[in-house]
């Protein structure tokens, strides 16, 4: 499972994290579905080495991860993205 966090680097424009009840629209074109997320992570691996060397990551415990931009699959639009109810979210109180 992985965690969203944002680092603490003010110089980066803030993307807003979707959360069990939100998700991200494209406000230029309504997308909601498709996106190109640049994000940088930090993470500690458990590698496992074949007999022949070949490598194989078992586990992975992301420690942090940075959204540094997304961008709209439909309309190309950087970092143009808002936060809205997911279907059914509202239901569920």
């Amino acid at each position: 499972m992985q965690e969203w966090n944002e680092d603490e680097d003010d110089d980066a424009m803030a993307v807003p994290q979707p959360t069990a009840e939100t998700r991200w629209r494209c406000t230029l074109c309504g997308n909601l579905t498709r996106f190109d997320v640049t994000r940088s992570m930090k993470v500690v691996d458990y590698v496992h080495l074949e007999l022949g060397g070949e490598p194989r990551v078992e586990e992975r415990e992301v420690v942090s991860e940075t959204i540094e931009s997304v961008r709209c699959r439909w309309c190309n639009a950087v970092d143009q993205i808002e936060l809205v109810d997911r279907p059914g979210a509202s239901a569920s109180g």
